[in-house]
């Protein structure tokens, strides 16, 4: 008989196995379960309290009369499951639905028409679970509610989702597209505060646009903590949901046009020293950066209030909207950011809500309400700062497609969020602190890894309707055309380490994957979004057939498409509904693989367990190498006999490689802008300071000095030619 521990821990979807990143199955151990049960909050120290814990979740299964949440899909019949006590001998059961437009839908049927899917014995009493068939429903989110005759009743989310995600039109027409990825706050330019902005992507958009550039990727641009711009991680925010307010281009925002103190003050010549300061630094300066633009727009807020709040003209309507229609979320974030403001300032003890006094930890707790109270402005200033935020955001893929763009912007969605941030403050119930997530050993981190991110509790959020969810995906969606999700498999499943516990003594925790990837589809068609979903490692099948299945993108590096001996895949091996890239954010440039700079640096920084793994990976660099070249050589795209030296890195490699990804099959193809020519060349190693680093380094050259290079032009028109169809060497 199967042990209680194990039989509870796959009652909440917490893996007993699972295969390596070799493929040998790992038998996960009792201590790392219960570990994790502890987590969720559920007791299972030993058999008994398993036994006990299994009891509460049965009993809490039986006498929820219906699921908090159903989704369906669209054109079919919904089935809803309704859990009816036996005693009751109720005859019918009657339910309405009110559609997401407000039209009403109501019925009923008799118990004895249901079909029994299931029967139990829960302290005694009898429950025959039955399912009631609704109509087909439109798409959206919908409202039911359902009533036995003996007075018993419930209501539920019904989410009716199309069979696809929305493709691109130009896609659909044939056309094979490309794009550059960048992380926006490296951009250098002359006229920037120090941090690339929204002005430097609309510069971006403008000079790639012309050479056929039809998309523009992004790192994550997720709101980070104001009051602590030291805290720089795009994929550890403070709030997925909303953006990170120092890309606002200050003297773009129309406010500047109309406040006196703030022209007067950026004029002043040391104001003028600390832009010049900021902008020539290798590494952003995140501290001077905020200081400088907080200052000018804390001014921009006073101003607001008093010519366009004040006086109600169309523009403060405008804000007035972006409040009501962002609600309680952007509410409590700005909320937030005022709270942790005012304690950072008394101390650095304070470094987030997990230290604040216990009575603001809450927010939903009486001090908290009395401070957004008495802080009204404090806590608006934040909520314009968003707005400021998102209406560049929205103008940027506005120019993006006034200038011919097929698609525009892509963003990226991180992970997670951080344990002292806004989004866990906000929702204190869905995120755990009593775990981390992060990834099983592989062969990029030989001792697994633990990003420190708290993970969502996959009860919680189907409790809460997968509302938390959606306003993610929504929000994100509002301003781009296309939306990476950073390790899609976050929507089936996530590494969970338990708190005290090495990363290589976790376990998987699985989630609803139907029902989270067919609402991300039914967003995508709202928005006319396309998902792209980065499905690197060990990747299940039921990840990879639920995108197939929806049409989602999938993501394809080349250093990974290999065949097993080694080999690398030809152009027209790529799958097609794919984004190729070269390489990513969180990998070594492309110049940094070809030397091998990432394995020394692996190597200095102790990450290989043991030299015969450091040595293996060495020997696997130059192996690689030579795959690479004998393939580009037979896709004609170099010149290189056997037994050659292998060709230094230079303008004309790049040119080949880029061209590579360019012919293949996949719709899409991307290259980071690290990678053209004058660049410098950051090489990136997850879970270190070096990629700490990444996350401040500029670019090496001006966007007007990079799109001038001859060398620029060559990579970028091979890029074009080779997704048209044709060979640049031909």
């Amino acid at each position: 008989m199967e042990q209680p521990i194990r039989q509870l821990a796959r009652l909440y979807g917490i893996a007993d196995s699972y295969l390596d990143f070799r493929g040998r199955p790992t038998t996960v151990s009792v201590e790392s379960q219960v570990a994790i049960l502890a987590a969720l909050g559920v007791a299972a120290a030993d058999d008994t309290a398993a036994e006990k814990s299994i009891h509460e979740y049965e009993t809490r299964r039986w006498t929820g009369f219906v699921p908090p949440v159903v989704v369906a899909s669209e054109g079919l019949p919904v089935t809803v499951p309704v859990a009816v006590p036996v005693d009751l001998a109720a005859k019918k059961v009657d339910w309405s639905v009110t559609l997401e437009s407000g039209e009403p839908r109501s019925g009923s049927v008799p118990l004895s028409k249901l079909k029994a899917v299931e029967e139990a014995k829960i302290d005694d009493l009898s429950y025959r679970r039955l399912t009631v068939e609704l109509p087909a429903l439109p798409l959206g989110y919908h409202t039911a509610s359902f009533a036995l005759d003996t007075g018993l009743q419930g209501t539920l989310r019904v989410v009716v989702t199309p069979e696809q995600c929305f493709e691109a039109h130009a896609i659909a027409e044939g056309k094979k597209l490309w794009g550059i990825a960048v992380q926006l706050y490296s951009l250098r330019a002359d006229d920037n505060w120090g941090v690339g902005d929204f002005r430097d992507l609309r510069n971006l958009i403008r000079l790639s646009a012309p050479l056929g550039c039809d998309i523009i990727g992004l790192n994550p641009l997720h709101a980070l903590m104001p009051a602590n711009p030291a805290h720089i991680s795009p994929y550890s925010p403070s709030n997925r949901q909303f953006l990170n307010v120092l890309y606002i281009s200050v003297e773009d925002v129309p406010d500047f046009t109309e406040c006196e103190p703030a022209h007067k003050r950026v004029a002043e010549p040391k104001f003028q020293a600390t832009l010049e300061e900021a902008r020539a630094t290798r590494n952003v300066d995140y501290v001077k950066v905020a200081a400088a633009k907080f200052e000018i727009l804390s001014l921009l807020y006073a101003s607001f209030r008093t010519r366009h709040l004040k006086e109600h003209t169309p523009r403060g309507q405008a804000f007035r909207q972006f409040q009501e229609i962002q609600g309680e979320p952007l509410k409590l974030h700005a909320i937030y950011d005022a709270l942790d403001g005012h304690f950072r300032l008394q101390g650095p003890q304070y470094w987030g809500w997990p230290s604040w006094p216990e009575e603001y930890r809450d927010p939903a707790s009486p001090a908290v309400q009395r401070f957004a109270r008495e802080r009204t402005e404090d806590v608006e200033y934040f909520q314009y700062l968003q707005w400021l935020a998102a209406e560049q955001l929205a103008a940027a893929q506005s120019t993006a497609r006034e200038v011919g763009m097929a698609i525009g912007i892509y963003g990226d969605v991180a992970v997670g969020a951080n344990t002292a941030g806004s989004e866990t403050w906000s929702n204190r119930h869905l995120y755990l602190q009593g775990a981390s997530v992060g990834a099983p050993p592989d062969a990029l981190a030989l001792k697994g890894q633990d990003w420190g991110i708290p993970p969502q509790d996959p009860v919680e959020l189907r409790a809460q309707q997968y509302q938390p969810f959606v306003g993610l995906v929504r929000n994100m969606m509002r301003y781009v055309a296309a939306l990476r999700f950073d390790h899609v498999m976050t929507l089936y499943r996530l590494w969970w380490v338990p708190r005290g516990l090495l990363s290589k003594d976790g376990t998987y925790v699985h989630y609803p994957l139907a029902d989270l990837i067919a609402i991300l589809a039914l967003e995508s068609q709202r928005h006319h979004c396309i998902v792209i979903g980065e499905d690197l490692g060990t990747v299940p099948e039921a990840m990879t057939g639920a995108m197939e299945h929806y049409h989602a993108y999938h993501y394809k590096v080349l250093m990974f498409e290999q065949r097993p001996d080694g080999t690398f895949k030809r152009p027209d091996e790529y799958v097609p509904h794919a984004m190729a890239v070269v390489t990513t954010h969180d990998l070594p440039t492309l110049r940094g693989w070809w030397e091998g700079s990432d394995v020394t640096l692996r190597a200095q920084l102790d990450l290989y367990p043991s030299d015969e793994l450091r040595l293996q990976a060495h020997d696997s660099r130059v192996r690689d190498r030579v795959s690479l070249l004998r393939a580009l050589v037979a896709a004609d795209l170099w010149r290189w006999n056997e037994g050659e030296p292998l060709p230094q890195y230079s303008a004309a490699l790049s040119r080949a490689v880029h061209a590579f990804i360019g012919l293949s099959s996949s719709n899409i193809a991307l290259l980071q802008i690290e990678d053209l020519i004058g660049m410098t060349d950051p090489v990136n190693v997850p879970g270190t300071d070096t990629e700490h680093a990444n996350w401040q380094r500029k670019v090496s050259a001006s966007l007007t000095d990079i799109f001038s290079s001859p060398e620029t032009k060559d990579i970028l028109a091979a890029m074009d030619a080779a997704r048209k169809g044709v060979n640049p060497n031909a």
